[in-house]
């Protein structure tokens, strides 16, 4: 399972989740639910994860480090400010609150198990390795960091 570890830009496995929730909806659509104003909350909720995402790429930029999740040794410094400040991780808190917003335009209780999938396969396949990777590369200014600030929210 190490072999997964780095190795799918994040996007795309938020892509690979999306595309699971649509399956599972068209492919048993009895368990759909409705909230009222469903569409609009689920729009909402995407743009938030969209404008974390991408305020999170402007710190990113401003630091002059890089975005590219899956080759860390170009990593020239690790950002603290801004929503980073927040979580660790806001690029993919945005690209989870993308998924919920997309599970809410669903509106099939079954996709809702992708959230959690979702959620682990960040940390254990992207997030823990990245932090390993960090804390050789930036040691102990990282640790604190990392003591200060939680993972996801």
């Amino acid at each position: 399972m190490k072999a997964l570890q780095l190795k799918i830009p994040p996007p795309i496995v938020t892509v690979l989740f999306a595309a699971c929730m649509w399956a599972v909806t068209n492919i048993v659509s009895d368990y759909s639910f409705a909230i009222p104003y469903c569409k609009t909350l689920s729009c909402i909720i995407s743009v938030v994860g969209g404008i974390i995402s991408v305020f999170a790429m402007y710190s990113f930029y401003s630091a002059k480090t890089t975005i590219n999740s899956v080759q860390l040794n170009y990593a020239s410094s690790f950002v603290v400010s801004g929503v980073y400040s927040f979580t660790r991780n806001p690029m993919y808190l945005g690209l989870l609150f993308v998924l919920l917003g997309w599970l809410l335009f669903l509106s099939n209780i079954l996709a809702v198990v992708f959230i959690p999938l979702f959620i682990f396969f960040m940390n254990y396949f992207q997030i823990k390795p990245e932090e390993k990777a960090l804390e050789l590369k930036f040691g102990q200014a990282f640790i604190l960091y990392k003591l200060k600030v939680r993972r996801w929210l």
